[in-house]
């Protein structure tokens, strides 16, 4: 479908909802089976007749009632305390007309988001497919899919549902977003409402709002210059109507897998990640944490190391961002070839361990890959000092791989690596002054060492200076 059919969609659908506002209306993501983040002042907003009274009322708190004034133009909005996770509850809306929606549970609400590993289904290929799918028989996770529709203008509202966790849904929307809110609801034991919001291809200009990219020329100078018949490049056609339909609906937070389509332009990468994640946290209302995954080795056969670079502005995302963290899975790839690693189970897992770790508490250490810290020269030796690694690292073969050290001269040699708890000591006999270092800084180089918890150390190069950005 052509983007230009698309937005013709979903400006029809915008004005359909203009016309229903006869009495009061609800966007899509207000249904039954949906899950609002608990313990919150949640947003409600909606559509009815201009200056009459609307309540909402939860039934976990029957004489708490939120009232909002319909404005001229149609709109209102209020919000509504919520309790602890638990449910199933109703949602009563009341006013010119009135709805109840029903099966409401009270949870942890995450949008996720991207290009196609988060897009990636079940049914297009992981490991253990026909297993993974049978067992997916979860009534506290709850999908609100997002179809794939562009828009010129910001919409109100998008063509969606939430639907119960079973077989035939899991096997049918995003593999990652699902093992990440198995994982969350096995050790919270608490409803998961995961929205996902995710179109294969794509880049990050077009989750981000236009006039953000259009205004800074950093970002509008390198933006996508081809025009591709299967996804859209256009700045904020996605967040558009893909984003903007379902803010400011309260959220948890927000897991990100994309990365891989801005390799052509990897040195504005990092702006506008900062960009996006500022835009939506305004959006939404809340500065929520943002989790990202580091887009996994795979062989560009690039000539510009683009996917190392774009993996380098990911970890400063990480590093710089508040209230961001990034999962490493360079060792959850069995085919460099396939861009599209069949093992999602250890991307969600990782996710939810970030956040369990750094969100909600449950675990104090062991949930982030570790990364370069320093370096110190010891004679012809290049002492490498990591992040996350205080209790030690480990190699899983013989022999370490992946690193490089280079003198003054800038030439680059393969370098042997000897671990010495939580350092590692690079040298070799063709390179007397060590002035840098590099691991796995390329496109498709699979290192093997790992801290103590089994998770992988992120590529780096030692010469990086991180006050460009």
């Amino acid at each position: 479908m052509k983007l230009t059919r698309m937005m013709g969609m979903a400006a029809g659908f915008s004005l359909l909802l203009v016309g229903m506002q006869a009495q009061i209306s609800l966007p899509s993501v207000f249904a039954d089976h949906m899950v609002l983040q608990q313990k919150s002042e949640v947003p409600v907003w909606g559509w009815g007749d201009a200056s009459a009274t609307v309540k909402v009322v939860g039934s976990w708190a029957p004489k708490d009632t939120a009232t909002a004034t319909v404005r001229s133009d149609g709109s209102w909005d209020t919000t509504l305390k919520t309790a602890a996770a638990g449910g199933p509850y109703t949602l009563s809306v009341l006013g010119n007309g009135s709805c109840e929606l029903k099966d409401v549970m009270l949870g942890e609400v995450w949008l996720c988001s991207g290009q196609s590993n988060m897009e990636w289904t079940p049914m297009a290929n992981i490991d253990n497919r026909d297993e993974e799918i049978a067992a997916a028989n979860y009534p506290n996770i709850r999908f609100f899919h997002i179809p794939k529709r562009g828009a010129a203008t910001p919409q109100n509202n998008c063509e969606a549902s939430w639907a119960t966790c079973t077989p035939d849904v899991m096997k049918n929307t995003s593999a990652v977003a699902y093992f990440f809110g198995r994982d969350l609801q096995k050790d919270l034991n608490v409803p998961i409402g995961l929205i996902v919001s995710a179109w294969g291809g794509t880049p990050a200009e077009v989750w981000t709002p236009e006039e953000l990219v259009m205004d800074n020329p950093r970002l509008r100078d390198v933006m996508p210059d081809k025009t591709y018949p299967w996804w859209p490049v256009e700045p904020g056609v996605l967040y558009n109507q893909m984003i903007n339909p379902v803010t400011p609906y309260a959220l948890a937070g927000a897991i990100w897998y994309q990365g891989e389509s801005n390799r052509d332009h990897p040195d504005s990468y990092g702006i506008l990640m900062k960009t996006m994640i500022e835009s939506w946290r305004k959006s939404f209302k809340k500065d929520f944490p943002f989790y990202l995954v580091q887009i996994a080795p795979f062989t560009y056969n690039a000539g510009d190391n683009g996917a190392a670079l774009v993996r380098e502005h990911q970890e400063w995302v990480a590093r710089t961002v508040p209230g961001c963290g990034m999962v490493a899975i360079s060792d959850c790839v069995a085919d460099l070839k396939n861009i599209h690693p069949t093992d999602k189970q250890s991307v969600g897992l990782r996710l939810a361990n970030l956040a369990l770790g750094k969100t909600y508490g449950r675990l104090e250490s062991g949930f982030e890959s570790p990364m370069f810290e320093g370096m110190t020269v010891n004679k012809n030796k290049a002492v490498i000092s990591f992040l996350h690694a205080d209790n030690g690292l480990m190699c899983k073969e013989k022999q370490i791989v992946g690193f490089r050290i280079a003198g003054e001269d800038g030439v680059f040699e393969p370098a042997k690596a000897q671990i010495k708890e939580n350092t590692v000591v690079i040298s070799s006999p063709k390179v007397k002054n060590p002035v840098m270092v590099q691991y796995c800084f390329d496109d498709a180089t699979v290192g093997n060492l790992f801290n103590k918890e089994g998770l992988p150390v992120a590529p780096f190069r030692t010469d990086r200076n991180w006050d460009n950005e």
